[in-house]
Formats: C-alpha cells, structure tokens, sequence
C-alpha cells in the first residue's frame, strides 16, 4: 500500500468541511440544518464504538468507512461551532498539532524518554503545566464522569495508584475480590446493599485487569463477542432441528453451548 499522501488527504478533509457547510447552508439539508451539539452527542457515541467494533473484527474496508464517519462527527462539531463563532476547524487542527509537538520534547525537542513509560510521565508532567489555574483542584477530578463506568473506573484507580495508593500485587487484589464476593453474599443474605457490594467487587476486578495490564473494556467486549458466536450456535443448531431455544432443555442448550466453545 502506498503512503498517504499529506496534500491528498488534506485537499479530501477540505472537500468533506466543504459539504458539511454546504449541507448547512440556509438552503441546505433540512436534518442537518436541525441539529444541535446536544442532538449530535449520540450519533457521536455511536460511531466510537462502530469504530471499536470494526478493529476488533479486524475489518480494514469497514474501518475505512467508520473512519470516514468519526471524522465527519468532527466536521460537524467544527461547523457549528463556527456559525456561532466559537471557533473554526482550522483552531481545532492547529490546537492537536501544537499540543503533540510540546508534548514530545524527545521527538522535537531536546528532551528524552527511552520507554513508553517515561513518555507517558513527562506527557502528563506537560499536561499538568498546560492547564494553569484550570488545573483539576483534587487529583481525581482530571478524570470525567461522562465516560462508560468501566473505563472510569480504570482511570480512577490507576491515578490513585500513581500516589502510592495500590495494592502491592495482584495477589492482594484477587484478595480483595474475594473479600468482596463474601461481603455480596452477606447482603444478599440479608437486607445489605447488593447493589453497592456488586459495584465494590466489579471495582476490584478493574484492578485486577489493571494489574494484569489488560483493558477491561476490552476484556470484555471480547467475551461479549464470545457470547454472541456460542449462543449463536445453540441458537442455530437447535433452528436447524426444527425447534425453538424455549423448546430446549437448559441440558441441551450446554451441550451445543460445549460443542461451539470445542469448535474455537
């Protein structure tokens, strides 16, 4: 496959903030002429994750075209935001290429960082130096809420661990789970707060993924797609005999579940 070509690329990207004014325009698309920052916000969240979905099915034809799509929720954003006169694309642009050349002094500067350890230290160091006054008053509040559950609580307990506040190793916190899986089975014993202790054990298992060095997002969203393909085969084969899933036993349905899980 050839480079991409810088100018090529650039002169597509003008063309799409070309449409997007176009489809804008006072006698433009009358559904994009409707929507708002708050209305796009989905169309947004979506398209991460289709994005997600495409790299994990290894689809290069399809990422190509989700791509597309995650660039065109920026062009949207930026168009917008210039017919209010917030700001135009080209600060946006400008903004990112700024910010990746001060925070890679090792690259552009004299600086250095051998592993990606120490580019990751001296990126938040810089970081930390960009937002002044705005810096996040408590430790914790750099991290937004607005992100799935999971990752924030990934990103919480990693910035704490930083400080020192850590388990010493994965041991410890395999320990903790258990400790949390008794305490889930008192409250559900009695009156206790099941939904507190689930939360309290599901964080702990973040932990773990964090100790392993492994993206519980990922992590599951792996074991998600597991799901779907050996259900699906249940599902299948029981259709290829004539019957429905409510027409099986819970013992059928495990030995198809067992015959798709040999099949991996």
């Amino acid at each position: 496959m050839e480079e991409t070509n810088p100018r090529t690329a650039g002169r597509q990207f003008e063309e799409l903030l070309a449409i997007m004014a176009r489809l804008r325009a006072p006698n433009g698309c009358p559904w994009d002429l409707k929507q708002t920052f708050d209305s796009i916000k989905p169309y947004t969240i979506e398209e991460n994750y289709e994005v997600l979905d495409a790299i994990d099915a290894r689809d290069w034809p399809g990422l190509t075209e989700e791509l597309g799509d995650y660039l065109l929720q920026a062009a949207f954003y930026a168009q917008m935001a210039e017919e209010a006169g917030h700001f135009r694309m080209e600060d946006c642009l400008t903004a990112i290429n700024e910010k990746l050349v001060r925070r890679h002094p090792h690259i552009y500067g004299t600086g250095t960082a051998e592993t990606p350890e120490e580019v990751l230290k001296k990126w938040d160091e810089i970081k930390l130096g960009e937002k002044g006054d705005k810096a996040p008053k408590a430790l914790l509040d750099g991290v937004p809420r607005s992100v799935p559950a999971l990752m924030e609580a990934s990103q919480l307990s990693a910035k704490a661990a930083k400080t020192g506040f850590d388990w010493p190793d994965v041991d410890s916190v395999l320990d903790k789970v258990r400790e949390e899986m008794a305490e889930l089975a008192e409250a559900r014993a009695g009156d206790g707060d099941v939904e507190g202790e689930l939360g309290d054990l599901l964080f702990s298992l973040v932990n773990v993924a964090r100790k392993l060095k492994v993206d519980p997002e990922q992590a599951l969203r792996k074991t998600n797609a597991k799901f779907r393909r050996r259900f699906g085969y249940v599902e299948s084969s029981l259709a290829g005999a004539g019957r429905k899933l409510e027409e099986a036993s819970l013992g059928e349905m495990e030995a198809l579940w067992q015959q798709a899980k040999g099949q991996e």
